[in-house]
């Protein structure tokens, strides 16, 4: 098991707009990513962090050079961005 954590500086005000896309996109990961099986949503009061879950480090990695990632979430993000991503890649024992 791999986890991807992507952590955004949104201001407050940019959050439901942020968390919209977050909604927009969360099926067709689950549908449409080799390797994917969960998407969550954290909100805290200094960031927003999107955890995403695969079965395979290798899974996440392709993930991320995927037109989805590339072209579709980070577009649709990137106004709502305050600075870059915190992109972090875990793997389970």
């Amino acid at each position: 098991m791999a986890y991807l954590q992507i952590s955004l500086d949104v201001s407050a005000d940019n959050r439901p707009a942020a968390a919209g896309v977050y909604r927009q996109y969360k099926q067709p990961f689950l549908e449409t990513v080799g390797g994917a099986t969960s998407k969550e949503l954290l909100v805290r009061d200094e960031d927003v962090q999107v955890l995403h879950g695969f079965a395979t480090a290798a899974d996440t990695q392709a993930y991320l050079s995927s037109d989805l990632f590339t072209k579709d979430v980070v577009t649709a993000l990137q106004p709502y961005l305050n600075g870059a991503p915190d992109v972090r890649i875990y793997e389970t024992p």
